[in-house]
């Protein structure tokens, strides 16, 4: 079938019959050449123009471009080519619909959503837009966002004037969502038998404590509120240490995850488990901890009279309204590098469940209301 003809449920199709799990989630697995290659392909058929960007090596991006440039405003579409792992989703790359629901890996999260933007830009060229629709493919969103970092590194963020990141959102226009931070706490103790535990300096008690009041700050976030995506919280997510059942445990390392609120700052949460740290700090001169920030992705938040929100929940129609989103995005990199961003999505559920699934009806709808988003934003 030709790439200028292809409905979205082909394209869609297509895409899920694709292995692309992240391999940083796995490093047996396929990653995002293969699907890359295939949406540049599609792409350059379309009559769209294309690059593949690959700084890290066999983790491609494509940058798939439409429209004549010549005055009107860039709009850049968003969306991953990666997805979790295939292990408990039966058949997971064999499509399968049942009434208006597509089964298969990435259907939901988020393969429908980049077929939409890449249908959405075809359609927007060929209907002879002044401006350009820019869809960026990114590679490892479902990790390291290494993708949409590299896209940020080839454009120039200050000429594109708004972002749509196509992950499902219910067919809701996205205006914020929270960030997270990932802290690693290492308890460091005395290792020694556990018949002389006057010896020894257990860190694994040592680190209880610390946890008992990690759940306190948890509840003091969740008396804090931002207006729209709600409240903060905390939650320990990784444990290791001992060595041994009969031995007091020299060490003992956890990690905590705070979900952030738009305006929460990595100095504020950094400040909390620093505080943390001294309010449960151990009489015991032996026992020593240090903490350390893993990973910090910043929060999103697009005001709602922003030229963006108006115009997609123009496009959108009636049944569009703004809403917050529980899940992160790539959408908070866009943000931060001072493109007015939002996310837009068809329906479904399942992401990262055994059982995925997008609506047909809804896919369809979400190509089109982009393609009209297009034509009226890139005038």
């Amino acid at each position: 079938m030709s790439a200028a003809t292809m409905t979205v449920l082909d394209l869609l199709d297509d895409l899920i019959r694709i292995d692309s799990v992240n391999p940083g989630l796995d490093s047996a697995s396929a990653g995002e050449a293969r699907i890359a290659a295939h949406v540049a392909e599609w792409g350059r058929s379309a009559g769209l123009r294309v690059d593949v960007l690959e700084n890290t090596p066999g983790r491609p991006s494509v940058l798939l471009r439409g429209g004549d440039n010549v005055g009107g405003r860039r709009l850049l579409l968003c969306g991953h080519l990666d997805t979790v792992a295939l292990v408990g989703v039966e058949e997971p790359l064999t499509p399968r619909v049942a009434g208006d629901r597509l089964y298969g890996r990435g259907a939901y999260d988020m393969k429908a959503g980049l077929a939409a933007a890449l249908v959405s830009c075809r359609d927007a060229a060929h209907a002879g837009i002044t401006g350009e629709v820019i869809v960026a493919a990114v590679a490892d969103e479902e990790h390291a966002s290494l993708g949409v970092q590299e896209v940020l590194a080839h454009l120039d963020p200050a000429g594109i004037d708004a972002a749509v990141v196509t992950e499902p959102t219910e067919r809701q226009v996205g205006t914020a969502h929270r960030g997270f931070v990932w802290t690693e706490v290492a308890v460091t103790g005395v290792a020694a038998h556990g018949s002389r535990p006057h010896l020894g300096a257990d860190a694994i008690y040592a680190a209880a404590h610390h946890l008992v009041a990690f759940d306190r700050l948890d509840q003091q976030l969740r008396e804090r509120s931002h207006p729209f995506v709600g409240a903060g919280n905390l939650h320990a997510s990784l444990i290791a240490g001992g060595t041994g059942e009969s031995t007091i445990p020299d060490r003992c390392v956890f990690t905590v995850e705070r979900r952030i609120l738009p305006g929460e700052t990595l100095e504020r949460v950094e400040a909390d488990v620093a505080d943390v740290r001294e309010r449960s700090r151990s009489a015991d001169p032996r026992l020593t901890v240090s903490a350390r920030t893993v990973l910090h992705r910043p929060a999103l938040h697009t005001d709602h009279d922003a030229d963006i929100v108006t115009t997609m929940l123009a496009a959108a129609g009636p049944g569009a309204s703004v809403a917050a989103m529980s899940y992160w995005a790539d959408s908070a990199f866009l943000a931060a590098a001072g493109i007015p961003t939002v996310l837009y999505g068809p329906d479904g559920d399942g992401a990262h469940a055994d059982v995925e699934w997008v609506s047909c009806s809804g896919t369809s709808t979400t190509a089109a209301v982009l393609t009209r988003l297009a034509r009226d934003f890139c005038r």
